[in-house]
């Protein structure tokens, strides 16, 4: 076990001392100590329990029950030397957090005393009231059974002094009612779609595992001024505050030196979780001040988004442990730049393939233009439902702006695969397929060595960009559980990759060479998915305009959005795919949509109570201040000389009657526009009036406090402002 050193930390207000542990020296040493992982399957299980668990695991199995029992005892004793004393089914339910009920290991032992006890019925099911979960309302709150059932593919991890077992989480009538199992679905989904693809080329592969690197971005703010600022600690972000005169314009935050106290946390941070398996490898400044960046290594999809979801829950808690709190909002403070999650996605095969990667021969280049062409066939079809799944309240506000990809879904490929796409739609032959790896490019500087290029650049403007070997889907949310994404994406593959076998399958019973038949298809769907590839600027007013022309899905308002999960294309590939039913899906909608609601509501009630409670009473106190100036100045002074010298202010107190008025007068207007919205039964046009009415009202009432701010006396003004907030000290 590592020890512990005392560090005093520096804060706005106060120093405190913090726990830092002094890891081994090598990461290695102490990677996945807190995980159940293979290494302790193998010391702690039978061996013939050992191998049932991993062929499950690596081969996706069915899992033999009768095995519950010696699993559970294997990890209860790992566990309790470890010092465990307590176990917890851990899921993520519609909620985007994660969700814990936490039992001790004790059962009566007849004797009058207790025995440490863990069966496999209590590993492999569980029951947390699904009531009271979002539902959507597959469940009423008088139906509360729901079931948490054990996920092998995931390993279990301690978190303190609790084992955690990752679960999916259903309805007793057996609906999900999470993001894991329908995530499992997906990735089966796809798993048997593109093996089935694969083997035109490769008879020996049996198994497609989709891969996601996800990088995610944040902020840290002082505990303090987070703590005196009730928008950031109920909302997650700013509902007002007027530019710093310094933010990011200077660019100089960006990959610059990180200050010592971030460095301090991040450091605890990694190590944390490097124990619990999770393998983050970078770390860097991002581009606004006090926000940063961490990015892993590539895993397998499933495991990595249960990653994701941890490494958030590690972050509030080491962030504080620090004098910080971590800001996972998309878009905390208005005027700089918002957060997201990119989601870097890849195929790979159980023999090593990597199916979004260029080859060295034909036939690999044909194979790896075949999964890039499906997989731009599925964006493009579904490009409505991949915004859906990225969408909500908090992403709003990034999406769309000038610093993050737009609110249309399009796909960057680059020079080189563009052009080789471009010559097999025009092509009337079956030519060979020739790419170029990564070229050269020689520096006249004799000291650098050779830079190898790649065979695509990087288009920051692009929500959905090949970078190489891999798709970017750049618009997924900080906070967002990366599921949602995964989920719409890997289905839509492997519905595309089940329609697009079907269609070389009749061309080969036709007599068409194999080769030639895959070729046909692929220059059919180049021609008709056209419309998605898009390599310019996507921030442009052009391009919103080119895209509409183009018939992708170009709406902003969220809940309108969501409606793509219900179009009748999706319900069938949903369904058709086994990944979710129609009614899950409406019922996800309802989840969605209040949701949206809530979020909306909560800021109007926020932002309300700090203008009237706040705001207009310090606005008025230094009004009021200003008047007294000016009555003085009349009782010390000739009437004109009073006058001349009592301009400025008399304008500021004209201004400042103005604004305060404005504000009173928007914020009953808003609470009256939330009973109005509040008695709509339909949580579609519930949310659609809290989009229209409401959060338009959030910006107006907005624009005059961030005046207000620049006029009041700064030692009146109550809340910390931005230059306080967004710089470490």
């Amino acid at each position: 076990m590592s020890k512990l050193r005392f560090r005093v930390v520096e804060t706005a207000f106060k120093k405190k001392a913090v726990e830092v542990p002094i890891p081994a020296k090598r990461p290695s040493e102490y990677y996945g100590m807190y995980v159940f992982n293979k290494e302790k399957m193998f010391k702690y299980l039978p061996s013939k329990v050992y191998n049932t668990l991993v062929d499950a695991i690596d081969n996706g199995a069915p899992l033999d029950r009768s095995i519950a029992n010696d699993v559970a005892n294997g990890m209860k004793k790992w566990a309790i030397e470890m010092g465990v004393t307590h176990y917890t089914h851990w899921f993520a339910p519609l909620t985007e957090g994660t969700a814990e009920k936490h039992d001790a290991f004790i059962e009566h032992d007849g004797k009058g005393g207790v025995m440490e006890e863990f069966s496999g019925k209590l590993l492999v099911q569980q029951e947390p009231d699904a009531s009271s979960f979002p539902s959507g309302g597959i469940r009423n709150t008088f139906e509360a059974r729901g079931y948490s059932a054990w996920d092998p593919s995931s390993p279990a991890f301690i978190v303190d002094d609790t084992l955690c077992i990752p679960t999916v989480f259903i309805a007793y009538t057996g609906e999900a009612l999470d993001y894991k199992a329908p995530l499992l679905k997906a990735l089966r989904a796809v798993d048997k779609a593109a093996t089935d693809v694969c083997h035109y080329f490769n008879p020996e592969v049996k198994k497609v595992v989709a891969y996601l690197g996800w990088e995610q971005e944040y902020f840290l703010v002082d505990e303090g001024l987070y703590a005196a600022r009730p928008d950031l600690l109920l909302t997650g972000r700013t509902l007002m505050g007027h530019d710093s005169a310094k933010n990011q314009q200077l660019e100089d935050h960006y990959f610059g030196a990180i200050p010592t106290r971030v460095a301090s946390f991040m450091k605890e941070l990694e190590i944390e979780a490097l124990k619990l398996g999770i393998p983050v490898k970078t770390r860097h400044n991002e581009v606004a001040p006090n926000q940063f960046e961490l990015a892993p290594i590539f895993e397998e999809c499933n495991l990595a988004n249960d990653h994701n979801l941890l490494i958030m829950s590690l972050m509030r808690k080491i962030s504080r442990r620090h004098g910080f709190r971590v800001l996972l909002h998309e878009k905390p403070f208005k005027g700089i730049n918002g957060s997201g999650k990119h989601n870097n996605w890849s195929l790979g095969t159980d023999n090593g393939l990597m199916l979004m990667a260029p080859g060295k021969t034909p036939e690999e280049n044909l194979r790896f233009v075949t999964f890039v062409v499906n997989t731009l066939m599925a964006v493009y079809h579904h490009n409505g439902l991949l915004k859906a799944s990225i969408s909500s309240a908090t992403n709003a506000h990034r999406l769309g702006a000038n610093e993050a990809p737009p609110a249309i879904i399009s796909s960057f490929l680059g020079k080189q695969l563009s052009a080789v796409l471009d010559h097999i739609e025009n092509s009337t032959k079956d030519e060979l397929i020739n790419l170029k790896g990564k070229q050269g490019m020689k520096l006249d500087i004799p000291q650098i060595p050779e830079l190898l290029i790649d065979n695509t650049d990087r288009n920051r403007t692009s929500p959905f960009a090949f970078t190489g070997n891999r798709f970017e889907f750049r618009a997924v949310g900080s906070e967002a559980n990366c599921a949602s994404a995964m989920i719409a994406l890997n289905a839509a593959l492997a519905d595309q990759l089940t329609k697009f076998k079907l269609k070389v399958d009749a061309l080969i019973e036709k007599g068409e060479p194999k080769v030639s038949a895959i070729l046909e298809v692929i220059r059919e769907y180049i021609k008709e998915c056209q419309p998605i590839h898009f390599d310019g600027n996507g921030y442009s007013e052009e391009w919103k305009a080119e895209a509409a022309r183009r018939g992708l899905d170009c709406e902003t308002s969220v809940p309108v959005i969501f409606d793509n999960y219900l179009k009748p294309e999706t319900i069938a590939m949903f369904e058709a795919t086994g990944v979710l039913s129609a009614k899950e899906l409406e019922a996800r909608n309802e989840v969605k949509w209040d949701m949206y609601t809530k979020k909306i509501q909560i800021e109007a009630r926020v932002l309300g109570d700090l203008a009237m409670n706040h705001i207009v009473p310090v606005a008025t106190q230094y009004q009021t201040d200003l008047i007294d100036n000016v009555y003085k100045m009349q009782s010390l002074f000739p009437k004109e000389k009073a006058a001349q010298l009592s301009a400025k202010n008399l304008e500021l107190i004209e201004e400042i009657a103005n604004r305060t008025a404005f504000i009173k007068e928007h914020v009953d207007a808003m609470v009256e526009a939330r009973k109005v919205a509040n008695k709509i039964e339909s949580e579609r046009e519930k949310a659609i009036a809290y989009h229209d009415n409401i959060a338009p009202a959030l910006e107006e009432i907005r624009y005059h406090i961030d005046k207000l701010e620049l006029i009041v006396d700064n030692q009146m003004w109550t809340l910390p402002k931005y230059r306080e907030l967004l710089f470490v000290r």
